[in-house]
């Protein structure tokens, strides 16, 4: 009788657990492409043209790859929630049947046991997870960061190409204008063959540049729609004025003193290594044997019951997880390595880009005053030239002199600006900020079973 009601309530005990699971449902893939067909389909998007403010904040909300990387966020906080559950109590059922013998009936067994070594580990596991939860964070910030320094480069360099485009068609329909006249000339018997030769080679020149860079900002244009998620021949019109974030030589040093502890790449690495740290204690706590106890009860052969604890351990003659133990000591070592090359390698690019910044800046500042002069030789040579007073090969020299120092003003503004874009993103002048928190004092736990092992 007994054993009926037994097997009944461990019956009823695994229809209840079997209701409590988790119900499969399938979920196709999306196969359709998520591409926006104009700006105003964009999240964040406005009437106006597009200021570099505007175009963080769409990159943010629209970029195809930080909508899938921010679903490992869904997936670091479903481990938080694995890691800090229980394993199940241990249940064991056994019902022999009697077959032969003087006065003898069914015997059974029931038993109930707990895995203690799951909850010793237990807090380590936690902190693993929380820890492995905050680097995969802090790596989805550090990814926001390049997709947003890369949208700003890619503006930048749109705005200041196409600046340079302009510079480029005055001094193609310059030159043009001077080859069609000449042509013209030799036409009518009044000039030679060598008189457009020069003119011939310079407008194929500045013909070919302006076909370089008109590819070249097609390509610019179809990179930044993609990075908006938008599809690559849609119009995206861009503000003329590019404000980068501004970042001085002052700021920097201070940034510098604690950039481990506010970029999220070297951030990530901090909590990697907090992470492998919690698993090397892991690892120790792991030499740990094996053990459960719980409780049995039954009845023999005999019809004689019984009831009592029981226990089962592991003998570590063979392994104690000395393996385990050495790799995760030599992973901590090349997180901490890693940790360093790479605080090492961005100290060292911030320092690069000051120092060519500060050459633009000089290069810059030296090709203001020869543009002017450029300027004010052109305009003379100019009206000298409508006067009939200057040689036509000397006035077109001089208009392509001005012309071309223009672009090379552009070539290094455009430059400069490149400059600032970086250093912003390697310092985050202009980001999405993320600190770390302190780092939490190791589980008692750990000393506690050091000291027993001794």
């Amino acid at each position: 009788m007994i054993s009926k009601r037994v097997l009944g309530a461990a019956l009823i005990g695994a229809v209840a657990t079997l209701a409590g699971c988790a119900s499969y449902r399938s979920e196709p893939l999306d196969r359709a492409p998520d591409l926006a067909s104009h700006v105003s389909d964009l999240e964040g998007a406005s009437n106006r043209p597009i200021t570099l403010a505007d175009l963080d904040r769409m990159v943010l909300r629209n970029n195809p790859d930080l909508r899938a990387a921010r679903a490992k966020l869904g997936v670091a906080a479903a481990q938080v929630i694995e890691a800090d559950l229980l394993p199940n109590p241990q249940v064991a059922l056994s019902y022999p049947f009697y077959l032969a013998g003087p006065n003898g009936s069914d015997a059974f067994s029931v038993g109930v046991a707990q895995d203690l070594k799951s909850i010793l580990l237990r807090p380590t596991r936690r902190e693993i997870a929380a820890n492995s939860a905050s680097a995969i964070n802090a790596s989805l910030l550090w990814q926001e960061w390049q997709t947003l320094g890369k949208a700003r480069l890619l503006f930048v360099d749109i705005v200041s190409g196409d600046r340079a485009e302009k510079a480029l068609q005055r001094n193609r329909k310059f030159l043009q204008e001077r080859f069609n006249l000449t042509n013209a000339a030799i036409n009518q018997g009044n000039a030679t063959l060598a008189t457009l030769s020069p003119d011939l080679v310079a407008v194929g020149d500045v013909q070919k540049g302006y076909d370089d860079l008109e590819r070249l900002q097609l390509n610019r244009r179809h990179q930044l729609n993609a990075l908006l998620g938008l599809a690559p021949d849609a119009p995206l019109p861009l503000a003329g004025a590019s404000e980068t974030p501004h970042v001085d030589a002052q700021r920097i040093r201070r940034d510098l003193a604690n950039l481990a502890d506010r970029r999220p790449d070297l951030i990530a690495l901090q909590y990697g290594y907090r992470s492998e740290d919690a698993k090397l204690r892991q690892a120790i706590l792991a030499q740990f044997p094996n053990l459960a106890i719980g409780l049995i009860g039954g009845r023999d052969n005999s019809s004689i019951y019984s009831f009592g604890p029981q226990a089962s351990f592991e003998l570590p003659v063979f392994n104690r997880n000395e393996g385990a133990v050495a790799m995760e000591q030599a992973t901590r070592e090349e997180l901490n390595r890693e940790f360093n090359a790479r605080l090492t390698a961005a100290a060292g690019e911030i320092g690069a880009l000051q120092s060519e910044q500060a050459l633009l800046a000089r290069q810059l500042a030296e090709i203001e005053p020869r543009l002017n002069e450029a300027r004010l030789i052109a305009g003379k040579a100019e009206a000298a030239f409508k006067q009939g007073l200057f040689d036509e090969r000397a006035y077109v020299d001089t208009q392509v002199a001005q012309l071309t120092r223009e672009e090379e003003k552009i070539g290094v503004q455009q430059a400069l600006l490149d400059g600032q874009v970086e250093l912003a993103t390697l310092i985050g002048a202009g980001m999405p900020q993320v600190s770390i928190g302190p780092e939490p004092p190791a589980a008692d736990v750990l000393g506690l079973f050091q000291a027993t092992a001794r």
